[in-house]
């Protein structure tokens, strides 16, 4: 996608959804995307409208604090649909990214709409019944009244062109980077197996900590971190830990600032992440950026990541599982491959491909 414009825009950015600690993988997208815009030279300036949870963490570049609570869901979805049209009429906005799924169906310029998954078509069983109803419409409405739509991976944007009547030429696929002080992690790796995840179910968590323990029993001075916000299926994991007789050897971090996390990835022998479905899957990149062996689920986004750096197993087997954390331990992967392919995906790359986008959307159709 190339972009037909370079006239100077006032570009939206929606950020209504974000709760800082509360939405896992698409405030560190947000996060990097912005300060990545602020590196690279373009003409565009981007106001982020934000909410009331975000003030005191605030993202970068200019934002206008709008007073709603993300944490109230029906009031943020109101406020998106029917009062952040005016605010960036009020604005003089003249393209608006939705960088969290849904966007406002009456703005008054054209829309640009991130896409992370499908999770909600794909995997319905995953959602709170009360929940389903409101990404099923909300999600249907932002993908076919966007005026273009990014996905953050081939894989994805097969997904939206499966689930909704759209124009294969109206998606942009822009994969996420990684943020470069991975590459210089000083490793100091310890007897620690890392999984950076929110619990949710399709996460498979749960498989992780039953095969933990039949792991453990073979290395018994492993530690399995598990860091990322406790999400839905944290009672569940809670309960398999209990149940696997080596509970001291596993944590819960809960989420973690970026400082934090990164220790682990300095500290991390392994890395695993055993999910059954993903948009992008960013906590593989970051491994494969800090150059720890990746054990990670044969599934498509993933190996869009990963390539052939990685030792992919089955996430619904659990001898798979068990198979490719042993070998990995026994005769470590060459994890040069793994570094080199990280290279390729940058936030700076990220952030000229998805204001290319949003000048592409303000540009007149044929």
């Amino acid at each position: 996608m190339t972009s037909p414009t370079r006239r100077p825009l006032t570009i939206g950015v929606n950020a209504l959804y974000l709760i800082p600690g509360g939405v896992g993988g698409t405030e560190v997208y947000l996060r990097n995307l912005l300060s990545a815009c602020a590196r690279i030279g373009h003409p565009h300036r981007i106001v982020s409208f934000t909410n009331a949870e975000t003030g005191a963490d605030p993202l970068p570049g200019f934002a206008v604090p709008l007073p709603v609570r993300a944490g109230n869901r029906p009031a943020r979805i109101a406020w998106e649909q029917f009062l952040l049209p005016l605010a960036c009429a009020r604005r003089g906005v003249d393209v608006l990214l939705s960088p969290g799924f849904t966007a406002p169906l009456a703005a008054p310029c054209p829309t640009v709409t991130v896409f992370h998954d499908l999770q909600h078509k794909r995997h319905p069983e995953h959602f709170r019944w009360w929940d389903l109803p409101f990404w099923r419409l909300l999600l249907f409405q932002s993908a076919v009244s966007s005026t273009r739509l990014i996905a953050v991976s081939h894989n994805t944007k097969r997904d939206l062109l499966h689930c909704y009547p759209l124009r294969p030429a109206a998606i942009d696929v822009i994969h996420h980077g990684v943020d470069a002080s991975f590459f210089d992690l000083p490793r100091t790796p310890e007897d620690l197996l890392l999984c950076v995840s929110t619990l949710h179910p399709h996460k498979n968590v749960e498989r992780l900590v039953r095969v933990f323990g039949a792991l453990h029993r073979r290395h018994p001075g492993l530690r399995l971190v598990l860091a990322g916000i406790k999400g839905f299926a944290t009672p569940a994991i809670e309960a398999a830990i209990a149940a696997t007789g080596c509970a001291r050897a596993i944590e819960i971090t809960g989420w973690l600032g970026r400082d934090e996390l990164r220790s682990l990835y300095a500290r991390a022998r392994v890395f695993v992440y055993p999910s059954t479905f993903e948009g992008f899957g960013m906590p593989v990149l970051e491994a494969m950026a800090a150059g720890i062996p990746t054990v990670c689920s044969n599934i498509a986004p993933l190996r869009e990541v990963a390539g052939d750096t990685a030792l992919l197993f089955d996430p619904h087997d659990d001898a798979s599982l068990l198979a490719a954390l042993d070998r990995t331990l026994a005769t470590p992967l060459d994890t040069a491959p793994a570094r080199t392919r990280a290279r390729a995906f940058t936030w700076e790359a990220a952030a000229r491909a998805t204001l290319a986008s949003c000048e592409a959307a303000t540009a007149p159709r044929p």
